[in-house]
C-alpha cells in the first residue's frame, strides 16, 4: 500500500503541497488517516516534477522513509513547479525493493504511480503480462513489482494512442479480471492533465476551477472543497475541468 498525490496549477514550491499542510504526504507516510491496508509507508518515496521550459520531468527517489531525508525537505523548500506527482511506499509482499521500485515511474513526459496491490502477485498476472507485452517491453520493466508491471501495461496503451483515462481504466479492469480483489488506484500526469482510478482504495480531488487540480489518496487539509472519487471510477481532468467516468465505460 502507498499514498500518492498529483498536482497541476500555478507554479508553487513543492513543500506548499507536500510538506506544509497539516495532513501532508510526509505525515501520511507515518500517520495516514484513510489507508485501508498497512499502517506505515516507509519503504521508499519519490517525487517527479516539471521545470519551466522542459517537457520531461525530473525525479528524486529514495528507498528509506521520507521523514528521515533532510535533502527532501530542502528540495521541497526551493523547487517550484506547476505540476508534480509524489508518492510514499509501503512495499507489497513478494515485490522487489530498491530505488527502481519506487514511484513515480516515468517514460517521456509521463509520471505514474500505483497505490494498492495485485493479489496473488506475480503468478496471477503472468499470463496477462506475456499476452499484452512484447519481449522488449518486459525487459524494460524497471523493477520486479506489481506497480512497475502496471506501469508497463499502461505505457503500452499510451504508446498505442490511448487517452490517459482510458489507458488507466483498461489496465485496472484487465488486472482486476486476472487477480480479483486487487487494489488498483493509479495516478498519471503529463504535466498538464491528471488521470486517476479509484479501485479498492480511496481517491480524493480538490478542484479550483480555472486554477488548480490536486488528486490524492486522502485530503491533506480541512478544505471543504475536497471530493471523493466514487469506487470503480476514473478521474480525468486539468485545472479547468474534471470528469468522473465508470471504469467499464472507457
Amino acid at each position: 500500500m502507498c499514498r500518492h498525490l498529483a498536482y497541476v496549477g500555478p507554479a508553487c514550491a513543492l513543500g506548499e503541497v507536500l510538506t506544509r499542510p497539516e495532513f501532508c504526504l510526509v505525515r501520511q507516510s507515518w500517520a495516514p488517516r484513510r489507508q485501508g491496508h498497512g499502517t506505515v509507508n516507509a519503504d521508499g518515496f519519490g517525487v517527479g516534477w516539471y521545470a519551466e521550459g522542459d517537457p520531461l520531468p525530473a525525479r528524486y527517489r529514495r528507498t528509506g522513509p521520507v521523514w528521515a531525508d533532510a535533502s527532501f525537505a530542502d528540495l521541497c523548500r526551493v523547487v517550484r513547479s506547476a505540476a508534480f506527482l509524489a508518492a510514499v511506499r509501503d512495499a507489497t509482499d513478494g515485490c522487489a525493493g530498491g530505488e527502481a521500485a519506487v514511484a513515480p515511474f516515468t517514460a517521456g513526459r509521463w509520471l505514474f504511480s500505483h497505490n494498492g496491490a495485485v493479489t496473488g502477485w506475480p503468478a496471477s498476472v503472468s499470463e496477462v503480462a506475456a499476452r499484452a507485452l512484447s519481449a522488449r517491453e518486459l525487459l524494460e520493466v524497471e523493477a520486479r513489482t506489481d506497480s512497475a508491471l502496471a506501469w508497463a501495461l499502461v505505457r503500452h496503451r499510451l504508446r498505442d494512442g490511448a487517452a490517459p483515462a482510458r489507458a488507466l481504466s483498461r489496465v485496472a479492469v484487465q488486472l482486476a479480471g486476472a487477480a480479483p480483489g486487487s487494489r488498483l488506484n493509479f495516478l498519471l500526469t503529463n504535466g498538464r492533465t491528471v488521470a486517476g482510478t479509484a479501485a479498492g482504495e480511496s481517491l480524493w480531488y480538490l478542484h479550483r476551477p480555472g486554477a488548480s487540480l490536486t488528486v490524492a489518496s486522502e485530503p491533506h487539509d480541512a478544505d471543504p472543497g475536497w471530493r471523493q472519487v466514487p469506487e470503480r471510477h476514473v478521474l480525468a481532468g486539468d485545472a479547468a475541468h474534471v470528469e468522473l467516468i465508470l471504469l467499464e465505460e472507457l
